[in-house]
């Protein structure tokens, strides 16, 4: 790809230049209390503001958080991310209480070299997100007016036409930061020509938000191991009893024909754990696929299935995991996330992990995250370019 790098950006200087950074500091918080949760998004772009920072550049940070619906929200508000985020990079952040309103241009006018500032949530503005473009082009030129030049550093947005993704490179001199770099690095290995056997593990709860993928990886992948809630409609697809289990009426027949086709490489549970509700204290057990009662709901793979998806990824030399494989957010539940994240760890192969849920499942369940490969920070990006779509974000960066 042609795309000039942080690298090229400091290598022609920054001291004294406005920087606008598109990150992702879209980081999960506690309901009750507004306490961030995982910080992993946040340490993710500190390389590359560290070395704005040391630079002398002065960096405007701008993000989203959460779904708020294009006007301001308490609950979505970056304000605790900026203490965070300062804390992290050990320099104080400067917060605007606003987009691109009297606080924000005050706060970046504000700036000196090495001091960093970051915007309210960009999508306080309905003009990120619109679908018009003159809407979307407009709220661009006020982002672009804060910066001398652009770096993308938000992967986890880059397959989003938003305004701060798309629309401000055109109107900047624009790079990629080093975690967008190192993204597309890793992933276009998996898209050349990986080492094989490559392993492909895909849970989660949709066989909906994965059947593009699973249809552009089967042609490509040497095993696909298929665990949470979407295995249900697969089970199903066999003619198996799934309770009351997650299950997707419509994609059955989808299903039976992925099976049909995949030449055995599709690789289903064979025994799940199954409870009496959706709940940590729920009464469960362990019942073999063809058991499953008809009034109790699934919410794990059971420990024969770890046991056959660890000798699967014990063979491999490229690994991708996307999605957890039960409810790990419950202890109870935790069992068959917790093995197969083990197994990949194991392995003697180039690991990657497909950002979202599988991501927080690493930390949550206190992984080491070095033990593997890469940890991507984008899910639903990372998917869509294994898929071969053009992500808007990289396309805008390469024109």
């Amino acid at each position: 790809m042609s795309i000039r790098t942080l690298d090229d950006l400091l290598a022609e200087g920054v001291s004294g230049r406005r920087v606008l950074v598109r990150a992702d500091l879209n980081v999960p918080l506690d309901k009750q209390t507004g306490a961030i949760t995982d910080d992993g998004r946040i340490r993710a772009v500190l390389p590359t503001l560290g070395a704005l920072v040391e630079a002398g550049a002065k960096v405007v940070v701008c993000s989203h958080l959460g779904r708020p619906k294009g006007a301001p929200d308490p609950q979505f508000s970056l304000g605790p991310v900026a203490g965070r985020l300062g804390e992290l990079l050990g320099v104080p952040v400067h917060f605007a209480t606003d987009t691109v309103g009297d606080s924000a241009r005050s706060t970046v006018a504000g700036l000196a070299d090495g001091q960093v500032a970051l915007l309210e949530n960009l999508r306080f503005n309905a003009g990120e997100t619109s679908k018009d473009e003159a809407e979307r082009g407009a709220f661009a030129d006020q982002l672009a007016a804060f910066g001398d030049a652009y770096v993308d550093d938000a992967f986890g947005a880059v397959h989003r036409k938003h305004a701060s993704v798309f629309d401000v490179p055109a109107r900047l001199p624009h790079v990629a930061g080093r975690l967008v770099l190192r993204e597309v690095e890793v992933l276009s290995k998996l898209t050349g020509e990986p080492e094989r056997p490559y392993v492909v593990v895909l849970g989660g709860s949709k066989v909906s938000d994965k059947l593009a993928v699973i249809e552009a990886l089967l042609p490509t992948v040497d095993r696909l191991l298929i665990g949470g809630g979407m295995c249900f409609t697969f089970l199903k697809a066999q003619g198996l009893e799934v309770g009351t289990s997650l299950l997707e009426k419509d994609m059955v027949e989808t299903c039976r024909n992925l099976l049909e086709r995949s030449g055995g490489k599709i690789m289903l549970p064979v025994d799940v754990v199954v409870a009496d509700a959706f709940a940590p204290d729920a009464a469960h057990d362990t019942v073999r696929v063809d058991g499953i009662p008809s009034h109790r709901l699934g919410l794990d793979v059971g420990p024969e299935t770890v046991a056959g998806f660890s000798a699967a990824l014990s063979q491999a030399k490229t690994i991708f995991w996307n999605g957890p494989m039960g409810v790990f957010e419950m202890a109870a539940f935790a069992a068959g996330t917790r093995g197969v994240a083990e197994a990949i760890t194991k392995a003697d192969a180039f690991s990657v992990v497909g950002g979202g849920d599988s991501a927080a499942a690493v930390r949550a369940l206190g992984l080491d995250e070095s033990s593997f490969g890469h940890i991507s920070t984008g899910g639903g990006a990372s998917l869509e370019y294994l898929e071969g779509k053009t992500l808007p974000g990289i396309a805008a960066l390469e024109n």
